[in-house]
């Protein structure tokens, strides 16, 4: 199923255009079923040209010639200006093509056809909508996205696509309002998602220094769903006025019910807030209590995870606590789940520290045999996407929450 969806992205104009010469010969036999004026000879031969021109233009794609193929669908629309789903794949293949003037061109010109009824028109607008967006014209593609919902609200797609770029230019306040409209329509449970985008707002208030309604925003964030962003979130903030019994409290339930994000969650608190006003050093001596409180927290009492384990291991680290940042890695290798290569780059690093060279040697050989992608420590499961940073709305996909830490390479 995976190799037929991979064949049929890579071959979709192909695929769109067999589909337009289908249309033609409907169109066609329906002319002919109503008797239209003129010669049944005439019908005939604008048929059979029609035909060999989107035989062309499929052969010119399935062979990678986009250029050969849009001369050949500009031979349709000169052979017959009346074949709308002409224009159409002429305005996809312009778009794919990267040639957004053009396409954007054929579009507005479907718009303009005094001939076109509306749900055509309509279809015209979400491509030219489309080709605004492909150009990286935001302004204008975000206009063109409204003016479809004012025809028909009921437009899944084209909300979504207002969602992913208010929430790629950080406009938060509009991503927020698109997402709500879009959890009222879709079949998707949005809830999860808005939750991210308060944080996010939240997070902007608190960058000004408004305390106050960076926490009205988090309180919002938490009725939608209590995600791991807002958590985080709630925890700097705890850290920030000094309440270190709920920082904690806190803390321990994020590692019990997200141990895979502790990494996340530690990464996320090393960076600190960037506000107005804000004592970072209170912030850092805070932090530090956290830190020993983790230390001090029994194996036992934590899910086994190699994000936990690798947390504790670079907290020992920094505190020059070497042998036991050895003996508490050595001893995960015991279980299988742990046979992670990136705690075995920790491990090489660590056996390197503590002049074990004898070890080390055994060990890298073993690594460089078992070594397979790259050392990206996350990515996103949904596309694939790989980055050292944290992310909660993947940059190349957009979807939300899908960061996963690779304890596996």
């Amino acid at each position: 199923m995976e190799h037929f969806l991979g064949w049929l992205q890579g071959n979709l104009l192909t695929v769109f255009s067999v589909g337009v010469t289908l249309v033609l010969i409907y169109h066609y036999l329906i002319e002919k079923e109503n008797s239209v004026k003129l010669s049944k000879r005439y019908r005939s031969s604008i048929f059979e040209a029609q035909s060999q021109i989107f035989l062309n233009a499929s052969h010119y794609l399935i062979s990678g010639n986009k250029d050969l193929a849009i001369k050949e669908f500009l031979n349709a629309v000169d052979l017959n200006r009346e074949t709308v789903e002409t224009y159409f794949a002429l305005g996809e293949l312009f778009r794919s093509n990267g040639e957004i003037e053009k396409a954007i061109s054929v579009h507005r010109s479907l718009i303009a056809k005094e001939s076109m009824n509306e749900q055509m028109r309509l279809r015209a607008l979400k491509e030219l909508a489309k080709d605004f967006d492909k150009g990286g014209f935001v302004d204008k593609a975000i206009e063109t996205y409204k003016d479809v919902l004012k025809i028909n609200r009921d437009q899944e797609e084209i909300i979504l696509s207002l969602c992913r770029i208010y929430e790629d230019i950080e406009e938060w306040e509009q991503a927020l309002n698109y997402r709500i409209l879009l959890s009222k329509i879709g079949r998707k449970n949005q809830s999860e998602t808005i939750s991210h985008i308060l944080v996010q707002k939240a997070k902007s208030h608190l960058e000004k220094g408004d305390i106050s309604q960076c926490n009205e925003d988090l309180e919002l964030a938490f009725r939608y769903a209590p995600s791991v962003s807002a958590k985080i979130l709630r925890l700097k903030l705890y850290l920030i006025g000094g309440h270190i019994d709920l920082a904690k409290s806190l803390f321990f339930e994020l590692l019990q019910e997200n141990p895979i994000y502790s990494s996340f969650i530690f990464v996320s608190l090393e960076e600190g807030v960037k506000t107005k006003g804000f004592k970072q050093n209170h912030y850092r001596e805070c932090l530090k209590l956290i830190w020993e409180f983790f230390l001090k927290i029994k194996d036992n009492d934590l899910t086994p995870s190699p994000s936990v384990i690798l947390s504790k291991v670079r907290l020992l680290k920094e505190k020059d606590q070497f042998d036991n940042a050895y003996e508490i890695l050595k001893a995960s290798f015991k279980s299988e789940e742990n046979q992670s290569q990136v705690m075995k780059i920790e491990y090489l690093k660590l056996l390197m520290d503590l002049g074990k060279n004898e070890e080390f040697l055994v060990e890298v050989k073993s690594f460089f045999d078992s070594l397979q992608q790259s050392l990206t420590r996350h990515f996103c499961k949904k596309c694939g996407y790989n980055s050292d940073n944290v992310f909660w709305r993947c940059p190349q996909c957009h979807e939300w929450e899908t960061i996963q830490f690779r304890w596996k390479i």
